[in-house]
């Protein structure tokens, strides 16, 4: 049976795509079923309060870069989106006098936006650099803040981007879930020539390294109403985003899940996908069920219900 075509974008692979049965089944899963998923590799975390939650997600940045030192550097490849644990870093490290200079410990941007066919400055407003800097970075005592030369985002030289990832140690891989079921922009590809009959292969999709990529429809609108107050045009539709390849070197990947980037659906598919090792690139977020250490962390009064509710 060839598989059905999106209802969120036809001419493009994505979860609406997935054999009914796994859809019913994500859309069945409490929270008892949810904690039950945890598997060798695979864990689940919850947290009752958004401190509790954001506070965890900035201990993550601390405890990595601890690791470095001069000699051997340690780095973090780090989201936006979410955002609200980077005033938090910045806050911990000051109070506990990390010296992240001295240390040479590195930081990794995830994404940045193209328009135009170069990489967004961060004079534009949703430039990841920016608020990166402007939410964590520029608020670290200048003693204690990195060298410019230990922080990057995938703006330029994209294969030396690449190639830092064999001389630092990733020890930690941190993002949210976007609404496409990704981390970073590994978006689902187009359903056109060699992929219009089935999406690439996990094997495939997994060799994909730094790159600039179109985006699906669904992360431009996701991102304009979480980014944009729902301005579309604002929203690029294309960007430079760190790849499965530079993924798999990390020793800890770390999805954080507030409950307001994806849906209550969403947050659950891509757990049952991992835990039972459904991968599938139109899910991307699946394919982490090959890596060896991957952590769902959710913020349990968030997780709603796979309900039909009119509003």
């Amino acid at each position: 049976m060839p598989r059905p075509l999106s209802k969120l974008a036809p001419e493009w692979w994505d979860y609406t795509t997935l054999d009914a049965e796994i859809l019913d089944d994500a859309a069945h899963i409490n929270e008892k079923k949810l904690r039950g998923l945890t598997r060798p590799g695979f864990t689940i975390h919850f947290y009752e309060t958004v401190e509790e939650f954001f506070t965890a997600e900035a201990l993550e940045y601390i405890e990595a870069w601890k690791q470095s030192t001069p000699d051997n550097p340690v780095g973090v490849c780090g989201p936006v989106g979410p955002t609200e644990q980077l005033p938090l870093v910045a806050r911990i490290v000051n109070a506990i006098g990390l010296n992240l200079k001295k240390l040479g410990a590195y930081y990794w941007g995830m994404d940045e936006w193209i328009l135009d066919g170069k990489p967004v400055t961060r004079e534009h407003p949703l430039s990841f650099d920016r608020c990166v800097n402007a939410m964590c970075f520029s608020r670290i005592e200048k003693s204690l803040r990195p060298h410019v030369e230990q922080i990057s985002f995938p703006t330029r030289d994209l294969k030396a981007f690449s190639d830092s990832f064999n001389n630092i140690r990733c020890a930690l891989m941190q993002g949210g879930q976007g609404e496409i079921k990704h981390w970073a922009f590994n978006d689902p590809v187009k359903r056109t020539e060699k992929y219009r009959h089935a999406p690439p292969s996990p094997e495939e999709y997994r060799k994909l390294g730094t790159r600039e990529v179109t985006l699906h429809p669904v992360t431009i609108t996701q991102n304009a109403r979480t980014s944009g107050g729902g301005n579309v045009a604002l929203v690029p539709t294309r960007a430079t985003t760190v790849g499965p390849r530079e993924t798999w070197k990390a020793d800890k990947v770390s999805i954080w899940h507030p409950g307001w980037h994806d849906n209550p659906f969403g947050i659950r598919l891509t757990a049952l996908m991992i835990s039972k090792g459904l991968a599938d690139s139109s899910v991307p977020m699946s394919l982490l069920a090959d890596h060896p250490n991957v952590h769902f962390h959710y913020l349990r009064p968030n997780l709603g219900s796979v309900v039909t509710e009119m509003h």
